[in-house]
């Protein structure tokens, strides 16, 4: 960590507010597509940010390897390499490993960039949770080594830089998924760092992110008592690890997730006629209270075969959808614009509800907003 410095807020300002961009498009039939698209439409949002952030996550990355989890390591030496190969080997079974392809990119500080090493293994039983204890073990007990994606036929590329940058220099032209999510960064209250760039992952979720959490210190402490442990340095590190926690672990469907992030009032709550309606969120606030998220953000969520778009109930932070039936596509986006130049027939537009999630599901080929389908792949 002790190069941070050098690359963090140049402006030498206590807090800079601004804007974070993000962006995600999926193929809800599956069918996979190289990134240029998702590269032009992040690009197109570049004065959102400053240059201290960029990434992209990408599923149906892997299909050769698509039975073995891919972690995504970052390295600031080469003794924090050497400990954590040691421990994947006594560990698990590592199937292939090579150092991530990167190109020579003008505007990338290669000096101070760190080593980035993929890994395709297998743990000795099929279990999510040994996973997750294994990457919080990685993180905490092995210095200068950050495993900062891990999921099945996925991952997440990301550093200092503007997202374009970070597109050319890990060369993600050449690669191809059904699902793409992007985010630049304009950091506020935390520095930046390779670690500290978007998006956040645990297993096959990842989150990018616009706003701020100034509930992290409480958020973050909840997740604790569940062994998630934050080394990050960014707010949203949290958000990663509740959706692991309640959609994975707890099974909730995202729509009740929304009303533990962007929770109703309690007057709300206690106005709802639906008793049934009422008990659930009087029961969800007084389980996962702290886990509400407050500040303002919007955020995507993506898994496998999922991508998730939210607001916070008062949307401060935008958040444009749009469906083209003609490929079968799911565009989320800061801006509006950056839709439409990568899609300029988009056939349906609009702005979501605070709070109320759009979901493109892989798994029955719909789109969902109000837990009604706007687009069902085969339907008219």
């Amino acid at each position: 960590m002790h190069d941070l410095k050098k690359i963090a807020n140049p402006y030498n300002d206590d807090k800079v507010i601004s804007n974070c961009s993000i962006f995600g498009m999926m193929n809800v039939k599956g069918d996979l597509f190289y990134g240029n698209d998702i590269l032009h439409a992040i690009a197109n949002m570049h004065e959102r940010g400053n240059g201290l952030g960029g990434g992209f996550a990408i599923y149906g990355l892997y299909p050769e390897f698509k039975d073995y989890y891919a972690f995504h390591i970052m390295y600031q030496t080469r003794k924090g390499k050497e400990l954590t190969e040691d421990f994947l080997k006594h560990n698990f079974e590592i199937e292939f490993d090579e150092e991530i392809p990167t190109k020579p990119t003008l505007s990338i500080d290669q000096l101070h960039a760190p080593i980035v090493w993929r890994y395709f293994v297998k743990p000795p039983v099929e279990n999510p949770d040994y996973i997750v204890k294994k990457v919080m073990e990685i993180n905490t007990q092995i210095q200068d080594a950050f495993v900062f994606s891990s999921g099945k036929n996925s991952g997440i590329f990301k550093g200092v830089g503007f997202p374009e940058q970070i597109g050319e220099y890990f060369r993600l032209e050449e690669y191809k998924g059904y699902l793409w999510t992007a985010h630049g960064r304009f950091p506020t209250n935390s520095q930046a760092w390779w670690g500290g760039a978007h998006p956040f992952g645990v297993l096959d979720w990842s989150v990018v992110h616009n706003g701020e959490i100034s509930s992290y210190g409480t958020n973050k402490r909840f997740l604790e008592m569940y062994g998630y442990i934050c080394t990050l340095f960014t707010d949203t590190e949290v958000i990663a690890y509740a959706v692991d926690l309640l959609m994975r672990r707890h099974n909730l469907p995202i729509d009740l997730v929304a009303k533990v992030f962007s929770a109703p009032l309690w007057s709300e709550i206690d106005a709802l006629e639906d008793e049934k309606l009422r008990n659930q969120y009087t029961t969800l606030r007084k389980a996962f209270g702290d886990l509400l998220l407050n500040g303002p953000f919007t955020i995507i969520i993506a898994h496998e075969g999922e991508m998730i778009g939210l607001t916070d109930r008062i949307r401060l932070r935008p958040l444009s959808a749009g469906i083209n039936e003609k490929n079968d596509m799911l565009y989320l986006s800061s801006e509006e614009g950056s839709i439409r130049l990568v899609c300029p027939d988009i056939e349906t537009t609009w702005t979501p509800k605070g709070g109320e999630p759009i979901i493109g599901r892989l798994k029955d080929r719909k789109v969902l907003y109000n837990k009604e389908a706007v687009y069902a792949v085969g339907e008219s």
